[in-house]
């Protein structure tokens, strides 16, 4: 029985998390969960699934929660703290990061100082600060689990494998919700067709961060902490049908790709249950002849910009990631609030990245007062 702390229980990948724990209850607890403010989604797992610790995100939430009747006793905490109670509980030992955003990065930390196993899908923990989360993994022997179909796809594709004989990472995309729309079409986008994805279901954010094609360029600066590979090394490759996930290819040519129907309980599954699996009935078999053939195109760099900044600003390092993220954050909220067009998303993330002096070797507080400074900048542009 392994127990997890499950970090944003009510969104996507949290949803997605509890579907494999509900299928696998002999197999999995759940010992505390978070979520922010969706008390009337989350009231109804609490009574399913009977943490013993809850964390929200504001005392709204709080009283919401505190007034529910619930048959089993629990501690309810609130914001960071919160966070960071449900991640370092004594009898956690997976903490799932399915958390939005950069606020997921401290949590982090304090789970690994605890030596607790992370399974990330969040993103932004290591674009906003990775080698202060692989120097803390390192120094406290903790594996970081990719829960991202795409970095699960290499890490599966790695088994069995040596670093040292990777020629590259190819990461695949599905080009979003405007993949066939070229860049004139994308003037008069709504926020409704930003946010229906041709193939997969995931929450607002993402969504928009996957028209954009940024969710690729973070995936990419995840992929370079994971896997320690330089960003010269990291391909994106577009790929319509989302059929197969990633693929590395070595040093003798071979590429080994990993495949499956899209289904993120696949690769959520395979993080909690490494080294080993489980069966998953309730997702759908590959079957090849159906799919009948598969696409591929390079990524356009002009045409999907943010993918550009991403790779840009890996490789420049230091605190640039970090206001590449922060800038993005609030460019996508602003978006979704109705307050500016698609495209001013790129504008907004690009002055952002061109006032910023990096800092080459950041400390916490450094990223910190860096994600912070770069929000108020956006803010600013917007009011």
């Amino acid at each position: 029985m392994k127990n997890i702390c499950l970090l944003g229980a009510t969104g996507s990948i949290g949803e997605q998390t509890l579907d494999v724990l509900r299928m696998h209850q002999d197999q999995f607890r759940l010992v505390s969960m978070t979520f922010g403010k969706n008390a009337e989604k989350a009231i109804p797992l609490i009574k399913t699934f009977q943490p013993k610790y809850i964390a929200v995100g504001d005392m709204d939430t709080y009283q919401k929660v505190k007034q529910a009747s619930f048959s089993h006793e629990c501690q309810i905490g609130i914001g960071e703290e919160g966070l960071i109670e449900a991640a370092v509980m004594e009898e956690v030992d997976i903490v799932v990061n399915a958390l939005l955003g950069s606020v997921g990065l401290i949590p982090t930390l304090k789970a690994i100082e605890q030596k607790k196993t992370i399974a990330l899908a969040n993103k932004e923990t290591l674009v906003t600060a990775g080698h202060i989360v692989k120097g803390h993994a390192k120094q406290y022997g903790v594996p970081l689990l990719p829960v991202d179909s795409e970095h699960s796809a290499i890490f599966q594709a790695l088994q069995g494998e040596q670093n040292k004989n990777i020629e590259r990472l190819i990461i695949t995309a599905s080009g979003g919700s405007f993949r066939d729309k070229t860049r004139q079409e994308l003037e008069s986008v709504t926020i409704e067709d930003a946010l229906n994805h041709p193939n997969w279901s995931m929450g607002a954010k993402i969504t928009i961060d996957s028209a954009t094609m940024m969710n690729k360029g973070l995936e990419v600066i995840e992929a370079h902490w994971l896997f320690d590979i330089p960003y010269e090394q990291i391909d994106v490759v577009l790929h319509k049908e989302s059929i197969i996930h990633s693929m590395v290819e070595f040093h003798d040519r071979s590429v080994i790709a990993q495949l499956g129907n899209p289904d993120m309980r696949v690769p959520i599954q395979y993080a909690l249950t490494y080294p080993d699996r489980l069966p998953l009935p309730e997702t759908k078999r590959l079957e090849l002849w159906e799919i009948g053939s598969l696409h591929f195109a390079k990524a356009d760099f002009e045409r999907f910009r943010c993918l550009q900044f991403a790779f840009e600003s890996g490789k420049i390092g230091g605190t640039m990631p970090t206001v590449l993220n922060a800038a993005n954050e609030e460019a996508v909220a602003a978006f979704l609030a109705g307050h500016i067009s698609f495209l001013a998303i790129e504008d907004l993330i690009e002055k952002a990245l061109h006032r910023h002096s990096v800092i080459q070797h950041p400390s916490l507080a450094d990223i910190q007062e860096v994600d912070k400074d770069t929000r108020g900048y956006v803010n600013s542009i917007l009011t």
